[in-house]
This record gives structure tokens, sequence and C-alpha cells, in this order.
């Protein structure tokens, strides 16, 4: 089966419409948060639960996803997680107890373990030369919907009354619509997206017509563990998320409280921090690309590269004096520019190394373990900021630490990377000898 380019490129474009609306529905409950609190009449303990709880199912159902995504047909599983998404974002709103609320909520992070599957469907309907581009773009919704769930916070988060009487809690409307979205989008998925065959966009499958079918089997599973870069690649994602989660729960209030940005200058300075942030991902990920086509080495020398610019550029912009906010600025930018230069990379030097059929397990463990980080990673930042009595500290003691570990692993999974590499293409020109005799 071949698949036409514009074909392709529209399939891009659905996940990444999916993935901009869930990421958006994921983020909304931030602005919505003082909402919520007084609706409920509950603490900032009561609250941080709820996120927590969304945050261990969505942990724990990476690996059954991954499986799951490996062993039957993508496409359907992707529109189901976006049916679930929907169905549990309504459910949430419609609650009108905290206990309700709390389960409602909490179950929403079952589908936000669903992106390996997409991300292993990209990777058979697109070749390795251009992948690292492809994740970079689809991976612009996470800031993208951070910014969107600002704005749908504040648009719908205003009263709505009906003959002088209020509708509803200001803050379930912006539910109530990406739920009724989430739905609409596992109609659209199910019905228009196609199941790639896996594996036919290896450079040794062109121009071969798949006959076989490849398909999740536990030994193949358990041979991911056998692979050295992809085991360090594994360790440095636990590492990895420290920095993205501390600065998304703690930077906010690290402007307010340590820098003076109130208002508008607060919320300028994070829309263009962002925005820059954003266009980082596709940067990184052609740039990954560029690099790979010249050397097996390509995408994990970019990660590299951004680890260690970001972390010397994040040391140099907190130290920047607090009166100076035109320099403030101009180094967060900076600095938010080589950030996002490992994701795409990654991602894409996950399935340079492993075959088809167990993609969305590699990519499930994977995030599985970032997940462990990024559940640790706010709490850390507060206990440092407690003992030292300062954020600032905090950012650059975790932030300078975790990417030089980064930098440690990603060293030596760049030096591992070609033999590993050479590894997959063998094995897929076995692949492709066989397809061939039949």
């Amino acid at each position: 089966m071949k698949t036409s380019s514009r074909y392709r490129w529209f399939v891009v474009t659905v996940f990444f419409i999916f993935m901009l609306l869930h990421q958006s529905d994921r983020l909304l409950i931030g602005p919505l948060t003082e909402q919520i609190k007084a609706d409920f009449k509950i603490n900032d303990t009561l609250m941080g639960t709820v996120s927590t709880g969304a945050l261990i199912i969505g942990a724990v159902l990476f690996p059954l996803w991954g499986y799951l995504y490996d062993r039957y047909v993508r496409s359907k599983l992707v529109a189901a997680a976006s049916f679930i998404w929907g169905s549990t974002t309504i459910l949430n709103a419609l609650a009108r107890t905290y206990p309700i609320f709390l389960i409602t909520r909490s179950s929403t992070g079952i589908d936000d373990s669903s992106y390996p599957g997409l991300y292993s469907m990209i990777s058979d309907y697109f070749e390795p030369k251009v992948r690292g581009k492809i994740y970079g773009i689809l991976q612009l919704t996470s800031p993208i919907g951070y910014l969107i769930g600002m704005i749908l916070a504040l648009v719908l988060g205003g009263k709505l009354f009906f003959n002088g009487v209020e509708y509803a809690p200001e803050w379930r409307r912006p539910f109530y619509l990406t739920g009724v979205l989430g739905i609409l989008m596992a109609i659209f998925i199910f019905f228009l997206v196609k199941e790639p065959p896996r594996g036919k966009t290896e450079p040794e499958m062109a121009d071969i017509e798949l006959t076989g079918k490849y398909q999740f089997n536990w030994a193949t599973a358990w041979d991911l563990f056998k692979k050295p870069s992809l085991v360090l690649i594994f360790i440095q994602g636990f590492f990895g998320v420290f920095p993205w989660n501390a600065i998304t729960f703690w930077f906010f209030a690290y402007l307010e409280r340590e820098r003076g940005y109130t208002g508008s200058s607060l919320l300028i300075t994070m829309a263009l921090a962002v925005i820059v942030l954003a266009a980082g991902y596709p940067l990184g990920g052609a740039l990954g690309d560029a690099l790979f086509q010249r050397t097996p080495r390509g995408r994990i020398i970019i990660a590299t590269i951004g680890v260690i610019i970001g972390a010397i550029l994040m040391g140099v912009t907190l130290n920047v004096p607090v009166e100076n906010r035109g320099l403030f600025l101009t180094m967060l930018i900076c600095t938010a520019i080589f950030i996002p230069f490992p994701s795409a990379n990654v991602a894409a030097a996950i399935y340079d190394i492993t075959l088809p059929e167990v993609r969305s397990t590699a990519n499930a463990v994977e995030s599985f373990i970032e997940s462990a980080g990024a559940a640790l990673s706010p709490m850390i930042i507060g206990i440092i900021s407690d003992q030292m009595g300062s954020l600032r500290s905090a950012f650059l003691i975790i932030c300078l630490s975790t990417w030089a570990l980064c930098a440690f692993f990603f060293f030596f999974v760049a030096y591992l990377m070609p033999h590993d590499i050479k590894v997959l293409r063998d094995q897929m020109r076995l692949r492709a000898d066989l397809e061939k005799s039949r």
C-alpha cells in the first residue's frame, strides 16, 4: 500500500488538531484553579490531589497503551482515546461534589498516556530522515495548547446569565466545550484516519509490497532492554523532564514573588517565552533530521547542544538583576529556543533503533519513566525553595544538575547509537529479503 504525500500530511494535520485540543483541555485546570476551589470550598492540598490523581493514572497506563497499540489497530485506539478524553471531561464538568470531581478528573488521566501509538503511526507514514521535523511540529501542541487553555479560561470563564439567573459555575463551560470537541475528534479519526502497514517507510522496505504482519510479541519487547543506547535514553528521560515541569509549575510564582511581575507584564513575558519555546520544537527536530543524514549520531548531538546551551543560558538568565527587565526577557527568550531541542530528537532516535511492531511500547516505557520524573520535579523544587528561601536557587540547582546529567547520558548514547542503528537496519534488510521471496 503506497500512501500519498497529501494523505500523510492530512493525518499529521488531524493528529495536530487532536493533540492541540487535548493539551488545551489538560492545561485548562491551571487558569481555572481558583474558581474550582471556590466552588467546592477546598484548599490547595485537595486541589493539588486532583492533578496528582490524573498524573498517576496516566503514568500507570502508559505500558498498557503501548502494548495495545503494538498489538491492535492503532488508528481505532487513538479514536477510542479521544472518545475517553471527551467523555471523562464532560463527566468532570458535571460533578457537583468534590469527591465526584476528584474521581472524574483523575479518570481524565486514562487518555493522557495515549500518544505512543500516535507517534508510532507517524513513523509508518514518514521515513526516518524527516521524522524529527514531524515530531517537532506535533510537539508544538504543548506550548500552544497552554496558551489556548489560558484564552479559553478567560473568554469562557466569565459569568453567564439567563433571565437574571446564573446558568452554571463559570469554570465548567470550557470543559463542556473541550469534552464535546474530544468526542467529535474521535468520530473524525475513527472514519478518516487509515492504519499504515508497520515498517512500510523504512528504507529497506521501499517499493516492496508488505505481505507479512508484524505485531507485538514479548520476546521482541524484552529485547528493547538489551539495547544499550535505548536504556540510556530511558534513564535520561527521568531527569530530562525535571526542568520543564519545574518551569511549568513554578515559573509564574518565581516571576511574581522574586522578580515583581504582575498583571499584564507577567502574562506578556510568559506568552513571549512560550511562543519562542514553541518554535524550538520543530527547529530542533529539523536540525536533528539534517545532521542525522550526515551522521547516525546527528539527533543526539542536537539534543546535547540543546541541554548544554539551555543550561548555560538559564544560569545567565536567572542571574540577571531584577531591575533589568529588558535583558531578562531577552535572555529568557534565548533560553526558550534551546530547551525543546531534545524532545523531538529523542522521540525520533527511539524509532531509529526499534522494530516497528514494538515502537509504541518503547515510547510508552520512555513516557512512563518521564512521568515519574514529572511527578517528583515540582515537589523537589518546592522543598529546595523552602529550605533555601528562594525559587531562583531551586531552579538553578534542579535545572543545571539535571541538564548536566542529560548531557552525560547523551554522550554515551551518541557513542552507542551507530551500532544500534546498524542492528535495526540489518533486521529490516532481512525482513525485506523475506518479503521479496514471498
